[in-house]
């Protein structure tokens, strides 16, 4: 597996047995700390009480009133210790979540990646080439002398294409374990030559097949209807006669597999009376920035062409390749399930301070808190992330209504989750994540205004005094 698709660096993963054990150490020491700290207290208390129990009765009272607020400090530890593991645990929960949704898009982006990549098959524009004898001197040395020789050398030379009418047919399937996309190609092509040389008749059509194909079949090479044969096997020269002024026609086609790209490569030549017209039957794009001159596109195919009418020299391969819509969106969802603790704090403290809250109801509230964000990081994988969140909510904010005992603590409850909970992730979720938790911030700090300061909204007394 490669590094990058292990999940954010830094972050717990659960998932990872060593983790786990460190987990559950750290736990475990920080348990047995906790208790042994409330027990030395509760001991001190008693030591001093049994020590001072026959002195005067003020100091009883002072003792007793220390014992009252250590039996109050030990029922606020109760509700502060229930929401620091809940906390916690909420945090290594959601941490896991973010490092596995974090690996699955970028998983997702590699095999994106990998099913338009592969080798590019590249055709390469035929090569008209004649032989013809050329004067040169050189120098060298009879009897100690330096004497100058002239000679005559066979030279290469090349006949610049008349026309070239090129058709290709691409149709996208995919590869035997099914990622990478492969390129089914029918490629035909009509080649014009006109001979305007004066003095020179034998010529060479040099058409080699396309390079980085994984399959190529029925190759063939026609001069005016009549199939060429290549003067040595494997080699792609065909030797012709052609008279000067006269002109004739060649045809070159053939079926190829390669990858998801394809293109022409001029190899520098001057292209004139040149159309080529490229037709792929999935979403594709023209490449190396050569703009074709018209583009076509139904619901089957897109077609594009290129149209060079006289002495026009490209200089890099243009052609099309497969075109993937844009993945759009990561790392919201890992974003969002980081900051999950946090939401999660913001709305329990919301609803310390705004209703009674007992440890039965506190444990409920958080269990119906993480099983919402649980099933969103599922769901977004399906759906969109701010309509699984809208269902979610509903049900989210239907369940809250019974953290309250009537209808009063019932509303503040629906409001402190709005605020604390719903606008929160909308706010992480949609592009406007700064408007909406300032929205969402303002409503709670308004919310507890109201609540504590002016007394627009209080709860019946039976309810203020749990």
């Amino acid at each position: 597996m490669l590094s990058s698709n292990q999940g954010i660096p830094g972050l717990p993963d659960l998932t990872h047995p060593t983790e786990l054990i460190q987990f559950g150490s750290q736990v475990l020491k920080a348990s047995l700390i906790l208790v042994f700290l409330v027990l030395a207290l509760g001991v001190a208390i008693a030591l001093v009480s049994f020590a001072l129990r026959r002195h005067q009765p003020e100091t009883m009272i002072s003792l007793g009133e220390w014992a009252f607020r250590y039996s109050q400090i030990l029922r606020g530890l109760q509700h502060l210790a229930l929401v620091l593991i809940l906390l916690v645990a909420g945090f290594f929960l959601s941490a896991t979540l973010g490092n596995r949704y974090h690996y699955w898009e970028q998983a997702k982006v590699m095999q994106v990646a990998q099913s338009v990549a592969g080798d590019k098959l590249e055709q390469v524009a035929p090569q008209v080439r004649y032989v013809t004898p050329e004067p040169y001197t050189y120098n060298t040395q009879v009897n100690g002398k330096i004497v100058k020789v002239n000679d005559t050398q066979q030279v290469n030379r090349f006949l610049p294409l008349a026309g070239s009418q090129v058709q290709v047919k691409l149709e996208q399937n995919t590869d035997v374990q099914g990622r990478s996309a492969i390129y089914r190609i029918d490629y035909s092509a009509d080649y014009k030559v006109v001979n305007r040389l004066n003095n020179i008749k034998s010529f060479f059509f040099e058409a080699p097949p396309p390079d980085g194909y994984s399959l190529l079949a029925n190759y063939k090479v026609e001069r005016s209807g009549t199939r060429l044969e290549p003067l040595n096997v494997g080699d792609y020269r065909f030797a012709f006669n052609l008279q000067p002024g006269e002109e004739t026609n060649f045809r070159v086609t053939y079926q190829a597999q390669a990858g998801p790209r394809w293109v022409y490569n001029a190899t520098g030549q001057m292209l004139a009376n040149f159309r080529l017209t490229a037709t792929a039957n999935t979403p594709v794009d023209f490449a190396s920035g050569i703009v074709p001159n018209e583009i076509k596109t139904d619901r089957r195919s897109t077609q594009y062409t290129w149209v060079f009418n006289d002495n026009v020299s490209v200089k890099n391969p243009f052609g099309v390749f497969t075109n993937t819509a844009p993945i759009l969106n990561t790392g919201i969802m890992p974003r969002l399930l980081l900051l999950t603790p946090a939401l999660f704090l913001w709305w329990i403290l919301l609803l310390y301070l705004s209703l009674p809250m007992s440890l039965k109801n506190v444990a409920i509230a958080s269990g119906i808190f993480f099983a919402c964000m649980l099933t969103l990081t599922y769901l977004s994988r399906f759906m969109n992330a701010e309509l699984a969140w809208t269902m979610l909510s509903l049900i989210f904010l239907t369940l809250s209504w019974g953290l309250g005992a009537n209808r009063s603590a019932s509303l503040a409850a629906i409001i402190c989750s709005i605020a604390g909970v719903v606008l929160p992730v909308f706010g992480l979720l949609v592009p406007f994540s700064g408007l909406t938790l300032s929205v969402a911030g303002l409503l709670s700090a308004v919310w507890l205004a109201v609540r504590h300061w002016y007394g627009w909204y209080s709860l019946p007394i039976e309810d203020r005094a749990k």
